[in-house]
């Protein structure tokens, strides 16, 4: 069960509509996941600074269970959603970072449980 976080200083307008049903899609693809298992959360328009500028630029959180565990995994993953995401937001890679969070599926509530018992 992926988690992405986009965030970005981008304003709203500047965000391509439909983005986050397609940032779902892409990371279904990028982390071998069901499309129908991964969340998606978008947030433009905040005060940022990415490298110590407030250029355009996002940052993303991807979280999940067993597929961002290792540097081997995470290489793989990055370059698919940098891929993505340069094209979606019209920004250079150094304005991108993106940060891979391995969870446990104790640390997930779903259906008044946690993943670990579903």
């Amino acid at each position: 069960m992926p988690f992405v976080e986009l965030d970005t200083n981008l304003p709203a307008d500047r965000v391509p509509a439909g983005l986050e049903k397609r940032l779902c899609a892409a990371t279904a693809s990028i982390l071998g996941k069901p499309e129908d298992r991964v969340n998606v959360t978008v947030r433009p328009g905040l005060v940022m600074a990415v490298n110590g500028s407030a250029e355009p630029a996002a940052q993303m959180l991807v979280s999940s269970i067993g597929v961002v565990g290792t540097a081997e995994e995470n290489r793989g993953h990055s370059a698919g959603f940098f891929e993505f995401l340069t094209k979606e937001l019209d920004l250079a890679q150094d304005r991108i970072i993106i940060r891979f969070l391995p969870l446990e599926p104790w640390q997930i509530g779903k259906k008044g449980t946690v993943m670990t018992f579903l």
